[in-house]
């Protein structure tokens, strides 16, 4: 197979020639803030990184997205050394408030809960894929190829060989590891022949940016009804992302009306606390599904992100859960490599498997636990969900143990986020 020079396609590149056996110690597919992330994380380490991305750069940016970033992913984030480009592009969360329909008794969440200056932050898709592209511009280690397709990957007893293609032609690297991060739908994952587990909820959620007439005073919502969790995040220039879960021929109605109609409809969901609500560009609708992979781990290879586990977007946990992934899995493959290790080893992979797998479905389980306990009208559950705030309102320890398990501040520590 034809060698290809990726210097023409890359945004950066240490080598293209092959060393020993390998051209690269690690091949990461999919661009995206996942990838990124874990790209960003391997900087200095003396690991040799190949970045795939099959989008070109500014379409890959263009997702109109928005995710809550949680406490501890942003001490990753600082760990890796890129965070002080990302905080002035997103907005912080002071307060975080929880209720349950129309029901008065309000959990509020606060600062003074954990004696920290935020709770969380809120970001724009973009607002976290141009600092990671920018910084990994700066990483001498990592090659970034975009656009490039992968056609076909081949699993050997010493190495991975990956066949790309690039500007129409065919080339083939060959790395001790292969780490999936592209997507729920991984075609690295299903050409390994790894299953999943799961389920597609009877919900789909609307998301759309609001701009209303008063100030968000760096306030999160999150309110659930008995159609599904209704979310309100507040964004730099006192804009507020919402994140309205319903039935899905009730999701599909709402997007059909027009803009008048929509808002009325939303402020009966939002509120008044913030007055008249102005609505900013289109809305979007997703299906809401629950997915955990049988395996995290293969010899020579590792999932990250969503093409491991999908979750319930209630409490905002998807992205976090990715960006806990490429932390453990790199300082698994970090230290291997210090110690002279095959970073490619099922044995050395096991260790980030058994770290994350039983973590995640944890979040997997406690995020279904909460859609099905509060999106719906049975009078015992319904009872017992608002004793289950009338207790948090009284008892700080229940509170603040609820208020750290959202924020990713339960659970394995990595060491990035220990710097």
């Amino acid at each position: 197979m034809a060698q290809v020079q990726l210097s023409q396609t890359v945004f950066h590149s240490q080598a293209t020639t092959p060393r020993r056996e390998y051209d690269y110690d690690l091949v990461i597919v999919g661009g995206g803030i996942t990838g990124l992330t874990l790209a960003s994380a391997l900087k200095d380490s003396g690991i040799s990184v190949l970045l795939i991305e099959a989008r070109v750069a500014s379409a890959a940016v263009a997702k109109g997205q928005a995710y809550a970033i949680h406490m501890l992913s942003a001490l990753i984030y600082q760990g890796i050394g890129v965070w002080d480009k990302i905080l002035p592009q997103i907005e912080t969360y002071r307060h975080v408030r929880l209720s349950d329909a129309d029901y008065p008794g309000v959990v509020e969440f606060a600062t003074t809960d954990l004696g920290t200056p935020d709770l969380g932050y809120v970001a724009e898709h973009g607002a976290l894929l141009y600092p990671l592209q920018e910084f990994v511009k700066d990483c001498q280690n990592v090659t970034y190829v975009c656009p490039a397709e992968v056609v076909d990957t081949q699993y050997h007893k010493d190495f991975v060989g990956v066949q790309l293609k690039i500007n129409g032609e065919m080339c083939t690297v060959r790395s001790k590891l292969l780490v999936a991060a592209d997507g729920s739908k991984s075609r690295i994952r299903q050409g390994a022949g790894i299953k999943t587990k799961g389920w597609k909820y009877w919900q789909s959620c609307i998301v759309a940016f609001v701009k209303p007439e008063k100030p968000h005073n760096h306030t999160a919502y999150e309110k659930f009804w008995s159609s599904g969790p209704f979310a309100i995040l507040p964004l730099p220039g006192n804009r507020c992302r919402i994140v309205w879960t319903a039935p899905h021929e009730e999701a599909k109605a709402l997007c059909a009306l027009d803009d008048k109609e929509f808002l009325q409809e939303l402020t009966k969901r939002f509120g008044t606390q913030m007055g008249k609500l102005e609505l900013l560009g289109e809305r979007f609708i997703f299906q809401v599904q629950l997915m955990q992979s049988d395996r995290y781990a293969l010899h020579r290879l590792a999932l990250v992100g969503d093409a491991a586990h999908n979750c319930h977007p209630v409490g905002g946990q998807g992205l976090n859960l990715g960006v806990r992934d490429v932390a453990a899995l790199a300082q698994v493959i970090k230290e291997a490599h210090q110690e002279g290790k095959d970073i490619g080893d099922i044995k050395i992979l096991k260790g980030y498997e058994r770290w994350r797998r039983q973590e995640n479905l944890a979040i997997l389980g406690f995020t279904d636990l909460l859609d099905r306990m509060f999106s719906n009208n049975f009078l015992p559950l319904v009872l017992v969900r608002r004793l289950g705030l009338w207790i948090m309102q009284r008892l700080p320890l229940v509170k603040i143990f609820t208020l750290k398990l959202m924020i990713g501040l339960k659970g394995r520590t990595p060491k990035l986020a220990q710097r």
